[in-house]
């Protein structure tokens, strides 16, 4: 495994029997959608250079899977191969406290990562930076991508044949159909949407233990249904919003947000 950032090691490897039945449903969907899907092999099994760097957490899965694509378009990756602290990674921590899943210039889907490089929770972030709650862990993310990933290969297949659709339109069909059955509510994408918000507050008021030094205010999703949003702009707080990070806890639920 190439691991050019300074990981956490102490985590234990997320054992790929937790995630297998939706690995199996995720390639059974691809080999029956092939005209509108793909595999990206995994590190192990692919003849490819890859200059990727997940998490070592993740090492049992990413040698197996390395993303899935539809229509050419990567709809999850575990072999991102450029990280940057700008775009929707503009308030979060080290490069080592998340790993994304998702990306676009103005939007992601990540992974949080605690201390040890252990994974947890699963978080959307539009371009308003807000994160919104997708899963409270990768299995389930995984779980919540086969369903819209289903959804959206059955909908392509009602178009007919792949080589008898016009290939733009059919492209254009699938990146509207995921962003229906996903990405929209993650991504914050429908401005029309009523959503769960979830404020930030005095972490002396919180009653939160074990918060990192310099905590200027939380957020507490432990109880929280998916979608619940974080507007991380939306708090009062000394200093530039854009200038503060975040830190993870119990499992990715709990967000800290400190100075800069």
């Amino acid at each position: 495994m190439n691991n050019s950032l300074p990981w956490p090691t102490a985590a234990e490897v997320l054992p790929l029997a937790t995630v297998r039945p939706v690995l199996d449903r995720l390639s059974s969907l691809v080999n029956t959608h092939e005209q509108d899907a793909s595999l990206i092999l995994g590190l192990a099994v692919t003849e490819e250079e890859v200059a990727a760097d997940p998490p070592p957490a993740l090492e049992q899965l990413g040698d197996e899977l390395g993303g899935i694509q539809v229509r050419g378009q990567t709809m999850l990756t575990l072999q991102i191969e450029d990280r940057t602290d700008v775009g929707p990674y503009t308030l979060l921590g080290d490069a080592t406290t998340f790993y994304p899943l998702y990306e676009t210039p103005d939007s992601a889907v990540v992974l949080a990562l605690d201390e040890d490089g252990a994974p947890g929770a699963v978080y959307g972030i539009g371009e308003d930076l807000a994160l919104r709650l997708a899963a409270p862990d990768l299995p389930a993310y995984l779980d919540r991508f086969a369903g819209a990933l289903e959804a959206t290969l059955s909908a392509l297949a009602a178009r007919g044949p792949a080589a008898e659709d016009v290939e733009d339109a059919r492209t254009e069909a699938a990146e509207q159909l995921m962003d229906r059955y996903l990405f929209t509510e993650l991504l914050g994408m429908d401005e029309e949407a009523e959503e769960t918000d979830v404020p930030l507050q005095d972490p002396a008021a919180s009653g939160l233990a074990d918060l990192p030094a310099g905590t200027l205010a939380v957020a507490d999703l432990r109880t929280a249904p998916l979608g619940a949003r974080v507007d991380l702009m939306e708090v009062d707080v000394p200093g530039d919003p854009l200038e503060m990070h975040l830190a993870w806890r119990e499992h990715g639920l709990v967000i800290a947000l400190l100075g800069g």
